[in-house]
């Protein structure tokens, strides 16, 4: 790693000064500077809560007379909803969590940052701020106003190819020394190395929990990838499913047709979540959420699953009222209590986290029943057996693919 770039600020040109040789440490300090190494590899990496590791390496830094007063660590994510995460240490706040958005703002963001011209060229960049103009970044100003007089920024690149950054700022007239810059040269490859431990840990577990689920992407980080492996779970469980989709959507582009999933999808996910239930399949325009049981409290699974399919369905009559969807649509939501079992189905490298049992089925069974008896919400007896109230008995249908009949309820 060179030295990093100084910029310093003259009427109204940049000049750089480069290539300035940094000092070895001494040996006594060598040693306390291989301690927190050895703490971001080993401890740190252990530590489930980023904030705390980031003020532990302040902490850690300023215990070694690196005066800093601010950190801000720029990192990209793999999510679904922002694209990175902003730590930032201060020594009056201590950490916190920015999410970055994705989109056009976050570009334009970055493009005017120290950390786009840090990853541009792969140098450090330290600023004397009493010497910088303003214009020269969009942080700058801010910077200035609270009391800062030196900021260094130093790329973070990670091994997958990912850009990352973290800044340092101090405000302490004299600023970084070279024996300051010195100590983070000798540190900086062990941060990084920690740091991208920790992302791709955080990046497996997002990937995980949006497209598989809570409980099984649990399952799979503990060892659950064998096909044929299958969890039993005793649950409420929800089937919605929306009407007349492939009508709706046959004059909808394929943007469109996204769209008004993700709009239907935002009315019924929330309220499951909110009730403690999780999705465990996306279906096309429908979806299977569990409620478990917890021990031998029965009743509370069915009464959350009740109360988040209520709340659903009204939200879904809301977008409707307000015109958020391109056309009017309907629901039905099927609840039933039983058991759900997900395993690993499929050949060869590719299988499947799927759910299946005759539970399953009976719920999406009941889900037919809604178009059939015009009602938006039906109850199977297994559930209405564990739920508090008295619901309004529609008699006992016949279900495909099950000789008994189902008697089965609305909530009124």
């Amino acid at each position: 790693m060179t030295a990093p770039i100084t910029l310093q600020i003259q009427p109204s040109e940049l000049l750089p000064t480069l290539d300035q040789e940094l000092p070895t440490l001494d040996p006594d300090l060598a040693e306390r500077v291989d301690r927190l190494r050895d703490w971001l590899i080993t401890d740190a990496v252990r530590v489930p809560d980023a904030g705390e590791v980031l003020t532990g390496f302040a902490d850690r830094l300023n215990a070694l007379g690196f005066p800093v007063d601010r950190i801000f660590a720029a990192i990209e994510a793999l999510h679904s909803e922002y694209a990175g995460l902003g730590w930032r240490w201060t020594r009056e706040e201590g950490a916190s969590v920015r999410f970055l958005p994705h989109g056009e703002r976050r570009e334009t963001v970055y493009g005017t940052s120290p950390f786009a011209y840090v990853n541009k060229t792969g140098e450090w960049l330290l600023l004397d701020l009493a010497k910088t103009p303003d214009s020269l970044f969009a942080i700058i100003p801010e910077l200035k106003q609270e009391g800062y007089r030196h900021y260094l920024t130093v790329p973070v690149h990670f091994a997958s190819g990912a850009k990352n950054g973290v800044s340092f700022a101090a405000r302490a007239p004299e600023g970084f020394s070279e024996r300051d810059l010195a100590i983070l040269r000798h540190v900086m490859p062990t941060f990084t190395t920690a740091t991208e431990l920790r992302v791709v840990t955080k990046r497996l577990d997002d990937v995980l929990r949006i497209y598989v689920g809570e409980g099984p992407h649990r399952a799979i980080l503990s060892g659950a990838i064998l096909r044929g492996q299958v969890t039993h779970i005793r649950s409420a469980i929800l089937f919605a499913d929306m009407r007349g989709y492939t009508r709706l959507s046959s004059s909808l582009s394929p943007e469109e047709a996204v769209d008004l999933l993700n709009t239907y999808f935002d009315c019924l996910v929330p309220p499951i979540e909110d009730e403690g239930g999780e999705v465990l399949k996306y279906l096309g325009d429908g979806l299977l959420a569990i409620f478990r049981d917890r021990g031998d409290d029965t009743g509370g699974a069915p009464q959350a699953a009740l109360s988040a399919a209520v709340t659903a369905l009204q939200r879904v009559y809301t977008a409707n009222e307000e015109g958020r969807f391109p056309v009017p649509v309907g629901i039905g939501i099927a609840l039933h209590h039983g058991e759900a079992a997900y395993g690993n189905v499929g050949s060869g490298r590719r299988l499947d986290f799927t759910v299946i049992g005759r539970d399953v089925n009976m719920a999406s069974r009941i889900a037919t029943l809604n178009k059939t008896l015009g009602e938006p919400l039906l109850m199977s007896k297994p559930f209405v057996d564990h739920l508090w109230g008295n619901p309004h008995s529609l008699g006992a249908h016949d279900l495909d693919g099950f000789e008994e009949r189902m008697e089965v309820y609305r909530p009124y």
